[in-house]
């Protein structure tokens, strides 16, 4: 079946959102007009937040059993809340991918006005997305994306290679000086994709830094758990490093355990996704933790704001273009004591 067509969402704009996200709109640049006329796209409606035409946003998302995926729900409700021209329809969230097919398609039937998706399980989810897209709900896919850009109108989501690169280049530039530098790693689950791109970055940052290597790699479960016990394994094995990149901030609160029990310091430890309890220690600055590279999930209140958009009929400001992007990547900053007061207030428990 072809790619359903829509009425054009003229305009443009995310809203606060996109700042708070660090969202990066991609491919977007134009020219100065040569002539007198003012541009059409000035005069184009864009999204803020005075109030507008009522939006439904029906809203779908996976079992919270994850810190970061109960931030992902709390980031959407809390942004749906201060538009009082939405109303948000959120479903209990699954791990199922027949359960979650199931409330999409209620929220279909009901003819919710647009729909937010981070879907359990992309591939396994695309067709509800095409269905959703060929009953004239836009799609806005969160994160975990659909396997056919026929599947969204809009995807918005983390980079993870860029917090591979941030964390090594962050390392990289800690230990320019030193000599033999050694580093270690405590990866996420190898049968993601999204810790092979993890890895993938972090070794290529490293690449720019020829007096550091990296001398090991674990991989553990994003659990607590699974953090501490693999982190034991790579501390038994080096008795000397002086940097450790840790994927995830829930299983570091693990690693961080197993690195107190074995009394070991003298290194850096850089975590990922933006947790409070690292943004806590960070700016402690009485351990080992130095920094994490944020995952934020202030996108889904990004998403929330793009769904809107779309409902409305409006589209980006500060962009010319008089649709939505297609896609937004947010950016994966570098937390540290320098910055650490700015993010504190978007780190999840």
């Amino acid at each position: 079946m072809p790619e359903p067509t829509f009425t054009s969402r003229r305009g443009l704009l995310f809203g606060a959102a996109a700042v708070s996200a660090g969202a990066l709109v991609t491919g977007c640049t134009s020219n100065e007009p040569s002539g007198g006329d003012e541009p059409a796209a000035n005069n184009q409606p864009a999204a803020d937040d005075k109030p507008g035409k009522q939006v439904t946003i029906g809203f779908a998302g996976p079992q919270a059993d994850h810190g970061w995926l109960n931030a992902i729900n709390d980031n959407a409700k809390k942004r749906a809340e201060k538009y009082s021209d939405v109303t948000l329809e959120i479903t209990e969230g699954s791990n199922d991918t027949a359960q979650q097919i199931g409330q999409i398609e209620t929220l279909i039937n009901k003819k919710v006005d647009v729909l937010v998706i981070l879907p359990a399980d992309g591939k396994a989810l695309t067709q509800v997305g095409l269905k959703a897209m060929r009953a004239g709900i836009p799609v806005v896919n969160l994160d975990r994306i659909f396997n056919t850009p026929q599947a969204y109108r809009c995807w918005v989501g983390g980079d993870n290679y860029g917090m591979g690169l941030n964390a090594g280049h962050y390392i990289g530039e800690k230990l320019k000086g030193k000599q033999d530098a050694k580093v270690i790693e405590l990866a996420g689950l190898d049968n993601l994709e999204l810790t092979k791109q993890r890895t993938q970055g972090f070794d290529d940052a490293l690449k720019n830094y020829p007096n550091i290597r990296k001398v090991a790699r674990q991989a553990a479960e994003f659990t607590v758990e699974s953090g501490q016990a693999k982190m034991a394994q790579l501390l038994q094995a080096q008795s000397r490093f002086d940097a450790l990149w840790n994927h995830d901030d829930d299983q570091g609160v693990g690693a961080l355990r197993a690195i107190e029990q074995a009394g070991r310091d003298g290194f850096l430890m850089v975590g990922g996704a933006g947790a409070l309890s690292a943004f806590e220690a960070i700016k402690a600055d009485n351990g080992v933790l130095k920094a994490t590279v944020l995952y934020p999930p202030t996108m889904a209140a990004s998403a929330i704001d793009l769904a809107r958009a779309l409902g409305q009929g409006k589209g980006i400001g500060g962009l010319a273009e008089f649709e939505i992007p297609s896609s937004v990547t947010c950016y994966s900053a570098v937390v540290d004591k320098d910055n650490v007061d700015q993010y504190m207030p978007t780190g999840f428990k």
